[in-house]
C-alpha cells in the first residue's frame, strides 16, 4: 500500500468510550487490542488506525474518525467455550487463577478456546462447549483493559532493563 493511498483513506486517532453506534467495523477480542492498523469497516471502507498507544477497544466504543465520524467497534463472533456447572463461582476462580480473559454471565463463563484450560474445567466437573458468539470479556484488576501487557522491570546490575511483554 502506497503512503498515498495511505493518507486518502480516513484516519481514526482517537476513540470514543461507550460511543458506537450506526456503521461499524466487527472485531475479535484479539484484533480490539491494537494500535496502528489498516482495518475494513463492515461496509468494505478502509479505515486506518492511528492511535497514539496500544488501546484495548470494548464492544460499544466507536473510532473518531478524520473526517468527524465515528465508527463502531462491535465483538465479533468468534470460536468460544461456554462453561457452566453447580458452582460456577469455584470454576470462576480457577480459570481466573490462570489469567484467561472471561465474559461473566448469570449461569455460564465464556472463554476462549484451549484444549487445556477446557479438559482442566471438565476435570473439576463442567459442562463445557464449544460456541461461536461475540466475547467481552471482564477488564482487569484495577480498571486496566487487559491482564496482560504489564510491565517487568527489573535490575540486573548497574544498568537494568525492562521486559515488556503479552501475558
Amino acid at each position: 500500500m502506497t503512503e498515498k493511498t495511505m493518507t486518502a483513506m480516513p484516519v481514526a486517532h482517537e476513540v470514543a468510550r461507550k460511543a458506537g453506534q450506526g456503521a461499524g467495523v466487527s472485531l475479535s477480542y484479539e484484533a480490539r487490542f491494537l494500535r496502528r492498523k489498516v482495518l475494513t469497516s463492515d461496509a468494505g471502507e478502509a479505515i486506518l488506525v492511528d492511535l497514539p498507544q496500544t488501546t484495548s477497544l470494548d464492544h460499544g466504543d466507536a473510532l473518531v474518525l478524520s473526517d468527524g465520524r465515528h465508527l463502531a467497534v462491535i465483538a465479533a463472533p468468534e470460536p468460544l467455550l461456554a462453561v457452566s456447572g453447580d458452582d460456577l463461582p469455584r470454576l470462576a476462580w480457577h480459570i481466573g487463577n490462570r489469567h484467561t480473559p472471561c465474559q461473566i454471565e448469570g449461569r455460564r463463563l465464556l472463554i476462549q478456546r484451549d484444549h487445556v484450560i477446557r479438559d482442566m474445567l471438565r476435570h473439576l466437573g463442567a459442562t463445557v462447549e464449544e460456541v461461536v458468539e461475540p466475547f467481552t470479556p471482564e477488564g482487569g484488576a484495577y480498571g486496566h483493559g487487559r491482564t496482560h501487557g504489564h510491565d517487568h522491570s527489573h535490575s540486573h546490575g548497574p544498568e537494568g532493563h525492562t521486559h515488556d511483554h503479552g501475558h
